[in-house]
This record gives C-alpha cells, sequence and structure tokens, in this order.
C-alpha cells in the first residue's frame, strides 16, 4: 500500500467530499476517485458511503482512519527525527505529560534548554499514563513524564523531585469538606469518580486496605480531571486524584481534602528501553539527567 494512497484516503476522509479533497491535494476528482476505488478494492470492503453530496466512512473506514492517521504519523516523525540526526542544535522533541503537580517541570526546563539549543522545537502531549505509555510504546513520542507506579522493565527513566497528594475532591458544601483528612471509612458508600488505570486503581484499593475495588461505590472513571470536576459541582460523585491535578485546574465551590493515612506518589520521565533518538531528543535526556 503507498503512503501517498492513505494521505489521499485521509484527506477524504477529513473533507467528506471528493472534489474538496482532490482540490486540496491539487488532484483531479476523477483520479482521486479511482484512487480510492482501488484502495477499497486493495482492502477487500467499502470503505464509504457515498451520497449526492457527502461520503461518510463506513465501520471500516473509521478503523482505516484511525490506523492511518498513526502510519502517517509515525512516518513524519521518523523523517524528522532523520532530517535532524546531523544537527545537534535542531530537531523535534516529543513529549507526554500527565497532569498533575510533575507539569510544572516542562516551563523551566524547555526554558533552560532551549536558551542551550535554540533551534529545537518541542512536541507536547497531554493525556493520563495509559495513553501516555501507549504513544512511547508506539513510538508517536519519545517520552513521558508518568505517575508512578509505571512498569519499570519496559522504560529506562529518571526519578524527577516531584511528589503529589492523593485525596479526594468534593463541593465546599459537602459535609466531609470541613475534614482535614479523608479515612477509608469516609468513602466506603459514597459515589466515587476513579483514575481509569488499573495499575493505579489497585494502588488505591490498597492505600485503603481495601482487597476488592468492588467494596467501594464507583459510578464513573476518568482520564483528565476536567469532565469529572462537572460531575462533582452537580454532586454526582465525588473525585479521588492527586493534589496537583486539581490545583492546575480549580473550580470555585470544590474543595480538595487528602486521605489518611498519607498518600504520596513520585513521578519519572520515562522513554521505551533501547529506543533510539534523533540528536535533539538524545541531549535533552542528557540534559534532563545532568539536572535531575
Amino acid at each position: 500500500m503507498d503512503i501517498r494512497v492513505l494521505r489521499y484516503f485521509l484527506a477524504v476522509a477529513s473533507e467528506g467530499n471528493i472534489t474538496k479533497a482532490a482540490e486540496k491535494l491539487h488532484i483531479t476528482q476523477p483520479t482521486l476517485s479511482r484512487q480510492m476505488m482501488d484502495l477499497e478494492e486493495e482492502m477487500g470492503t467499502s470503505l464509504f458511503i457515498r451520497g449526492k453530496k457527502q461520503i461518510i466512512l463506513t465501520d471500516n473506514g473509521i478503523l482505516l482512519q484511525q490506523r492511518a492517521k498513526e502510519i502517517v504519523g509515525l512516518l513524519d516523525k521518523t523523517k524528522r527525527d532523520i532530517a535532524n540526526e546531523d544537527d545537534l542544535v535542531g530537531g523535534v522533541v516529543s513529549i507526554g505529560c500527565v497532569e498533575t503537580i510533575a507539569s510544572q517541570i516542562l516551563p523551566n526546563v524547555l526554558k533552560q534548554f532551549s536558551a542551550e539549543h535554540p533551534m529545537v522545537k518541542y512536541e507536547l502531549y497531554s493525556a493520563d499514563g495509559d495513553d501516555i505509555r501507549e504513544k512511547i510504546d508506539r513510538g508517536d513520542i519519545d517520552m513521558g513524564i508518568l505517575i508512578e507506579p509505571i512498569e519499570a522493565a519496559k522504560y529506562d527513566y529518571i526519578r524527577l523531585p516531584y511528589y503529589d497528594q492523593w485525596g479526594v475532591i468534593m463541593k465546599d458544601t459537602n459535609p466531609l469538606a470541613s475534614k482535614e483528612t479523608i479515612s477509608v471509612e469516609d468513602v466506603l458508600n459514597i459515589p466515587l469518580i476513579v483514575p481509569r488505570r488499573t495499575i493505579v486503581r489497585e494502588e488505591i484499593a490498597k492505600w485503603l486496605d481495601i482487597s476488592d475495588e468492588d467494596k467501594l461505590h464507583i459510578i464513573a472513571s476518568h482520564n483528565l480531571l476536567t469532565n469529572s470536576l462537572l460531575l462533582v459541582q452537580e454532586d454526582i460523585g465525588l473525585v479521588i486524584c492527586v493534589k496537583g491535578a486539581f490545583a492546575i485546574r480549580k473550580l470555585k465551590g470544590l474543595h480538595f481534602v487528602p486521605f489518611s493515612p498519607e498518600r504520596i506518589t513520585g513521578h519519572v520521565l520515562a522513554w521505551k528501553k533501547n529506543a533510539r533518538f534523533n540528536s535533539a531528543t538524545s541531549l535533552f535526556i542528557q540534559f534532563l539527567k545532568n539536572v535531575y
């Protein structure tokens, strides 16, 4: 399969119209139509539902769109990395970061590194640990700032001097908001919104001395905090999270109360073991090793 055809397919999927996609790609409409029919024949399935003015993707078309974005994105990143391999002061460093107190590392570190290497550019990606690890594993991003625990056997990493405190977010009017700390007894029968990462949920259950998380009244899970806070505002449930995640997106009328006993977690900057990076990324990792 020609990568050029995948780019054509993505343009058609984005525009929803063969004529508009052809104009965007600077090719003729009949040529593009033929390319898409050949692609469907090669894939052995229909990718489009064709209407008079618009085409939409079939289920298989949606799947191909997802895979094509990954393939094209990885190829483009590889081209950039190779192009900058011999340039010690240029290139792109791609970094994923969880939204916790560790987010504070990026502005200061990037400012310092950019002062030494002003030609380096950065791609920043905010997500939870599962999304970031998946992108590291696929090679979509170079590295990620992750909250512990992580699967240490899969990654090389630098331990960062950033520690965050776990607790519960609730409305100011909630009776628990007047407490200095939250205990396991306080949350056993309360609707909870918890992190979606299985490894983190297991750790929370261990902290709360609960052998089975089903003993908690979990009504939802979250990857990033924004939408969960809106649920708290509507009294749908309380959110379990780290204090730093709340600190960077506080909403009026909400309050964070830490767990008792205190639960603290650390952060690491992780990258795939035996990965080969462009010069800019290698220099960036070495810079962080020197700093931390």
